[in-house]
């Protein structure tokens, strides 16, 4: 006698047939269950238990069904048949899973938090509170980045890029001798920094690369509204004191979004608040910076904040159907 998977014993002679047949049933839960792993984003540790519960919860159905006299593949297909879509059933355990713990919520928020009180408690105001925030920023980034980038981590990524964006932006006003130093170190360096990120953001889930990109408009609209454009204006440290408590509640309502996103379960619910509370908060920015930021000015970053969602949402769209060839490598994540 010999055994054969979902309790079955059978004659050496049978062997032959049966293994056919339990090949075509391998197959069939396997394209299954890739599917289903292929649609939903979770984290790789979740999705493997999920992938895992969902496997032993077939396994057990169709030896069920198979007691009521069915055949292996007639169990398999009725089983799959009686699950449902692939898709849906993605999209049922996505929303039965997707909800992020209050802790989880909190550690994803804290650098929009900690950025928010940097200016309303003019913290910024001793060079020691900057710096040492940074240091905090990207260690938590390099340490999250190195423990499997769980999902709290993409917007300590986001705010680990300012500095880059930072240095970028200084580097407009260096002499044109120096201009050099932009083109041979800073360019290639920053650009490598970005597609490193971007690449493992969009394998993971555009909806993670739009997250940490959410700040950017905002910080874009404050930069532009202070008039820091051209030569280093003689007032800016001024301007920056007067909108400081502005900048920090805009940095406040972005953590309240992202506490609210990460505890939600249905996926269009999480990119609905991302999205108005990017709009909202830009939109906020446009009235306290009233005279300052030119209608032009406000629809340009209206258009960056639309940008931050429609353009991963493309270029994970191209990644999954192959348009896109190798530029972005996509690892299995379950």
């Amino acid at each position: 006698m010999v055994g054969l998977p979902f309790g079955g014993e059978y004659d050496n002679q049978t062997v032959g047939g049966l293994t056919e047949v339990l090949t075509e049933v391998t197959t069939i839960i396997s394209h299954y269950l890739d599917t289903v792993s292929y649609s939903l984003k979770l984290d790789i540790s979740t999705k493997r238990e999920v992938i895992r519960e969902l496997a032993s919860h077939i396994e057990d159905r169709i030896d069920e069904l198979r007691k009521t006299g069915l055949l292996e593949e007639e169990a398999a297909k009725a089983c799959i048949r009686l699950l449902g879509p692939a898709k849906l059933v993605a999209r049922q355990l996505y929303e039965a899973y997707s909800q992020g713990t209050w802790r989880q919520a909190l550690f994803a928020s804290l650098p929009h938090i900690l950025f928010g009180f940097l200016f309303i408690l003019n913290w910024w105001q001793d060079i020691g509170w900057p710096i040492i925030l940074l240091i905090m920023v990207l260690s938590t980034a390099v340490w999250g980045w190195w423990k499997g980038k769980p999902n709290w981590l993409f917007p300590w990524l986001g705010y680990s890029l300012m500095p880059v964006i930072a240095a970028g932006l200084l580097l407009l006003y260096l002499p044109r001798a120096l201009s050099w130093v932009a083109v041979v170190f800073y360019f290639p360096l920053a650009l490598w920094l970005f597609y490193r990120i971007i690449t493992q953001a969009i394998v993971k889930d555009w909806l993670y690369l739009s997250l940490m990109l959410l700040p950017i408009p905002i910080i874009a609209g404050w930069f532009v509204a202070m008039e820091w454009m051209g030569e280093f204006p003689e007032h800016a440290l001024e301007r920056l004191h007067y909108f400081a408590p502005w900048i920090g509640v805009s940095f406040m309502a972005l953590g309240l979004a992202v506490v609210t996103f990460v505890r939600l379960r249905r996926r269009w619910l999480k990119i609905s608040v991302l999205f108005v509370a990017g709009v909202t908060t830009l939109s906020l920015v446009a009235l306290y910076a009233w005279g300052r930021l030119e209608l032009v000015i406000f629809l340009a970053l209206l258009l960056m904040m639309v940008s931050i969602f429609l353009v991963p949402a493309l270029l994970e769209n191209g990644v999954r159907s192959g348009r896109w060839g190798k530029v972005f490598e996509q690892r299995p994540m379950a």
